[in-house]
């Protein structure tokens, strides 16, 4: 199966066949890493990204009691650090 680059806008892009679209679960807007190397180039299907929660959103079920706790003494120092 073959195809071409053709230009889109200020870029280039491939077509994808529909059927390797069907096979793969491929789907608009879908994100891809893209990897080349030699004269080959691999298009990988990204994982979802993970969303990062906020210290807010971590404990907004927490129904605990919180002490602050201003300085803990962890002993001498045990090494060569500099305190």
């Amino acid at each position: 199966m073959t195809t071409t680059l053709s230009k889109w806008g200020n870029s280039q892009g491939v077509r994808l066949p529909k059927i390797i679209i069907d096979n793969l679960d491929i789907n608009e807007n879908d994100e891809f890493d893209i990897i080349a190397t030699d004269d080959t180039i691999i298009l990988k299907k990204s994982k979802p990204k993970i969303k990062r929660k906020s210290i807010s959103e971590r404990f907004a079920d927490f129904k605990g009691e919180y002490e602050k706790i201003d300085e803990i003494d962890f002993g001498e120092p045990q090494g060569g650090e500099v305190w």
